[in-house]
Parts: structure tokens; C-alpha cells; sequence
């Protein structure tokens, strides 16, 4: 057997291959062992012969192999995934960590039918999924910009956020929810989520490595992605 499919192979053997994700204090956990995200992103892409927004499924199979092989056990993907990508995921003991976007980068509470287009499209993402073993974890937003979040108020951007995660939970019960929030927005609590989830973009190691610590603290008893 080649060796990037032998590595994925011993991976999908591993136990935490097909147990769903949860949380117990600071950390992930599948089935009875701590669950330590080792990730990559991926995409986004633009629409495949398939029509989803990712390659096609021969190139896929590659990627997730060789992501396996290289130790990362985590995907984080911006579009929702089709299911065969999340078998394939899961044939590569991979976890996948679901973007569900939507139109975040307008005055969307100035708008109920944009509120309601964002409540449908994150829904309607959850159930595509199928409740598949392979998913991590969903995302109900990414870096809202900032001058959306000063023109509508924190509170209410946090209000309506907390209204996403309660329709994703009781979509998918036991899931694990979390928003996707960035330095330039800190300011945006986010304490209703399973765990805090931050993009941080700071190419000096010294400045990252202190600005994780500040995160850790802001996690408080929850993990930090």
C-alpha cells in the first residue's frame, strides 16, 4: 500500500475516527480520549462538475489522504460540505469543521427577510450534513465586519448570533457550535458557544504566541480554537 494511503488507513482505524466531538471543561474529547485539533483550512472553491464549492472528488480523496498522512485530523471548510466529502473525510479519519455562511456583510438586522434568508441558510446547511459522524463542529458566522457590528450595535449582532446557535443546537442535538470571531472584533462577547473560535492573522511568532494567551484567558473554561 502507498504510503500516504497507509497513514490514512491507521488514522480512519483510530478510535476517535468515527465518535462525535464533544466538550468537557478546556477540551475536545471522541468517545473516552482528549481530542487535540491538529487542522487545516480548505477553500473556498469555485463550483465543481459536481455542483458544490470544492474540487472534484478525485482531488478531494487526495488532499484529505495526504492531510492524513501529514498528522493534521481536522478540516475547516467556509461552504457546506457535500456528504460524500464528509465520507471521504471520514475514510481518512478526518474531522471537518462546517462554515454555514450567509449574507454577513450587510446591515442584515436592518432587514427581517435577510435575518430570515440567514436562519434558513444556516438550517438548511445543518441538515445537509445529515448528522454525519465526521463533522467537528459548525461555525454560525465568520468575521463580521466591524462596521457592520458599530452600526447595528454589539448587543444586537450578539442577540442574533445566540438565536443561531439555539436553532443549530435544536437542528442538531449534541452538535458542537461555535462563531468565528477575529481580533479587529474582540470586542463582540462570545460566551454562548461550546468554545471561543478566532482567526488570528500575526506572522511574528512572539506576537501571536502572547495574543493566544490573551485568548486563552478570554476562553476562560472552554476550549480555544
Amino acid at each position: 500500500m502507498h504510503s500516504v494511503e497507509a497513514a490514512a488507513s491507521r488514522v480512519a482505524r483510530a478510535p476517535s475516527a468515527h465518535a462525535q466531538i464533544r466538550v468537557q471543561g478546556k477540551f475536545f474529547f471522541a468517545g473516552p480520549e482528549k481530542y487535540f485539533v491538529k487542522g487545516v483550512t480548505y477553500g473556498p472553491f469555485a463550483v465543481g462538475s459536481h455542483g458544490s464549492q470544492f474540487p472534484e472528488k478525485e482531488i478531494v480523496a487526495k488532499d484529505f489522504a495526504l492531510m492524513a498522512a501529514m498528522g493534521a485530523n481536522t478540516v475547516r471548510v467556509f461552504t457546506v460540505p457535500p456528504v460524500w466529502l464528509l465520507d471521504i473525510a471520514a475514510d481518512n479519519g478526518l474531522k471537518v469543521l462546517v462554515g454555514l455562511p450567509w449574507s454577513q456583510h450587510v446591515t442584515f438586522l436592518d432587514s427581517r427577510e435577510i435575518q430570515e434568508e440567514a436562519r434558513r441558510a444556516v438550517l438548511s446547511g445543518v441538515r445537509a450534513c445529515q448528522r454525519h459522524h465526521a463533522v467537528f463542529a459548525y461555525l454560525i458566522g465568520n468575521e463580521i465586519p466591524p462596521d457592520m457590528i458599530r452600526w447595528h450595535g454589539a448587543d444586537k449582532v450578539r442577540a442574533f448570533l445566540k438565536d443561531l446557535v439555539a436553532r443549530v443546537k435544536e437542528e442538531g442535538p449534541g452538535c458542537l457550535v461555535s462563531y468565528a470571531n477575529f481580533p479587529s472584533t474582540e470586542y463582540l462577547t462570545i460566551d454562548f458557544t461550546d468554545f471561543l473560535c478566532f482567526n488570528v492573522y500575526l506572522h511574528n511568532e512572539d506576537a501571536f504566541r502572547r495574543y493566544v494567551s490573551r485568548l486563552k484567558n478570554l476562553a476562560v473554561a472552554k476550549p480555544l480554537v
